[in-house]
């Protein structure tokens, strides 16, 4: 049980869940020419998990210092886990991760794509040891590694069966693909700061220059709530512009979505302690599982 804490799991359940429903309740359902059969995504999130549970390890060593103050109670590196053998865990599921990502690169006949799976692994490296020190940097550079993870998955499935025949419909599905990374994007970068601002005291100590200690907590608080509008203002955007006259799907994005995001603003605004900012990221990763779990529905918008 604790190495399954200390590669964090549940947010490696909700990856594969991600890939799963895109292969199958997005492309599948409607004929979309794809690369990979079952076994081949079921490699894919595989790889993509091991390269993630990697990160969190290597995360989790380099955190030491700052999670002794912020999270004694989940400390697991140096109680439970022995730094030498986190290691040992970080190289080999790298390892894994890289070499499946190689295995499935030749498989799809595209050789490049492989050089994705080494670039994801570095820069989480890089991003655990230098970068979530910086100044928004970390935050942004570990977004963009969320929203690749549902990238990856258009990338091995559709370009490499892009045809001049299909070539508009492959191109239509990967920006739907686009649309749900940038959201993953969005949401999980205001979670990022929330965190920043959950953890200020043991960053403080560790040296580190995040947002909120670069302009202390309650500015943070105000920026984290304003910019919680720009996704808000792109759903609904999205929501008005294409799901319209379908009205389970409005409704759905109206109760899972719009209004836990608007009542997250909200909740941000009057946040106080360390439990309410805890609560609030939380509530980021319930917007994020019920903005993927909208894929279900595409069978039922797109053919009505």
């Amino acid at each position: 049980m604790n190495v399954l804490n200390l590669i964090r799991w549940k947010n490696l359940l909700m990856i594969a869940l991600v890939q799963l429903l895109i292969k199958y309740a997005l492309l599948e359902p409607f004929g979309v020419s794809t690369s990979l059969d079952g076994f081949g995504i079921m490699l894919l999130i595989l790889a993509t998990i091991s390269i993630a549970a990697a990160g969190n390890i290597i995360n989790d060593i380099n955190d030491i210092e700052t999670d002794i103050i912020n999270k004694p109670e989940k400390v697991i590196i140096g109680k439970s886990i022995s730094e030498k053998t986190a290691y040992n865990l970080f190289i080999i599921l790298n390892l894994i991760g890289v070499g499946l990502g190689f295995y499935l690169s030749h498989k799809v006949n595209r050789a490049p794509f492989f050089s994705i799976f080494v670039i994801i692994s570095v820069l989480l490296y890089v991003y655990a040891t230098y970068l979530k020190r910086t100044f928004l940097i970390g935050n942004i550079i570990i977004s963009i590694l969320v929203a690749l993870s549902l990238i990856i998955v258009g990338v091995f499935e559709l370009l490499p069966n892009i045809m001049p025949s299909n070539q508009q419909t492959q191109i239509v599905f990967f920006k739907i693909i686009l649309d749900y990374a940038l959201f993953a994007f969005s949401i999980n970068l205001l979670r990022e700061i929330a965190k920043d601002i959950e953890d200020i005291d043991g960053d403080y100590n560790a040296g580190m220059n995040t947002l909120p200690i670069a302009i202390g907590r309650e500015r943070t608080k105000n920026v984290l709530s304003v910019l919680n509008f720009i996704p808000l203002a792109a759903i609904i955007h999205y929501v008005i512009s294409n799901l319209y006259k379908q009205q389970v799907a409005v409704g759905y994005f109206l109760i899972f979505v719009i209004a836990p995001l608007i009542y997250i603003t909200i909740k941000t605004f009057s946040a106080e302690t360390k439990k309410d900012i805890r609560y609030i990221s939380n509530m980021y990763k319930l917007v994020m599982l019920f903005g993927m779990l909208s894929l279900l529905l595409y069978k039922y918008v797109i053919l009505n």
